[in-house]
């Protein structure tokens, strides 16, 4: 199993038609083949400065590269991603035991 979680700080204001445009369109993700668990996330803590999460998971590392590579993940990357993500950290994790 991997674990991909992602978060993220946007270019647009909280409540702006942007954020909303962007949380839409990443929620579709959730429709790409092999994603399992798809969630959007908002931040609730002050400890760091990132607003969203965004967190996903696959059953093999062959889904998470197909994901990669998926049309509908790139066209999101440059569509939505590129255009409204100021700053983000990735995280990928696979199970220890």
């Amino acid at each position: 199993m991997i674990q991909h979680t992602v978060v993220l700080k946007l270019k647009y204001p909280k409540g702006s038609p942007e954020e909303k445009e962007f949380l839409i369109a990443a929620a579709k993700l959730a429709l790409i083949p092999g994603v399992h668990n798809f969630q959007s996330l908002r931040q609730i803590s002050k400890k760091n400065d990132f607003e969203y999460g965004l967190s996903m998971e696959f059953d093999n590392m062959g889904d998470y590269n197909a994901y990669n590579v998926h049309p509908d993940h790139t066209r999101f990357v440059t569509t939505y991603w590129a255009k409204y993500v100021e700053k983000f950290l990735e995280l990928d994790y696979e199970p220890i035991i």
